[in-house]
């Protein structure tokens, strides 16, 4: 099934990568900044070019120029190697808020009949909470897409 064509995954149309697919990603050269804003919080942003451990399949994938807006809830867990070297693990999930092909002027959530960003951010956080609350464990889903990402 190619890339553009549209899907199904439990009632919902959606095109792209099929659900189950994989990517393994190296993010060369990435700048990691914070700020502490409170005792326990940390803002921060991170930027770095992405790119592909092993070739794309010919003709798949976005076109060049397509953007994608993804909100990331993660855990991040670190040890501390000597006094300034970190090893860094993060595990987590990760949803498509938007997206924006090349000729469009806005994104996906700026279209009319189309969920807004603020109403897609609300929902992922309330069925995140919902599913804290319920004793759901994202590392358990963490580990398998680790594991499938290393047999790959």
């Amino acid at each position: 099934m190619a890339f553009d064509d549209l899907k199904k995954f439990q009632g919902r149309v959606y095109s792209g990568m099929s659900v189950g697919g994989t990517h393994v990603w190296e993010y060369p050269h990435g700048i990691w900044r914070e700020q502490k804003v409170a005792p326990d919080r940390w803002a921060f942003s991170f930027r770095s070019d992405k790119k592909r451990e092993h070739k794309a399949p010919e003709g798949s994938g976005a076109l060049p120029g397509t953007q994608y807006h993804w909100f990331i809830l993660a855990h991040q867990r670190v040890r501390k190697l000597d006094q300034d070297s970190y090893e860094t693990v993060m595990e987590g999930v990760k949803y498509k808020v938007a997206h924006k092909r090349p000729h469009w002027r806005g994104w996906s959530t700026e279209y009319p009949d189309q969920e807004p960003e603020r109403e897609i951010l609300i929902r992922i956080l309330e069925e995140q909470l919902a599913e804290l609350k319920n004793g759901v464990s994202h590392d358990s889903r963490a580990g398998q897409v680790r594991a499938a990402a290393e047999n790959a």
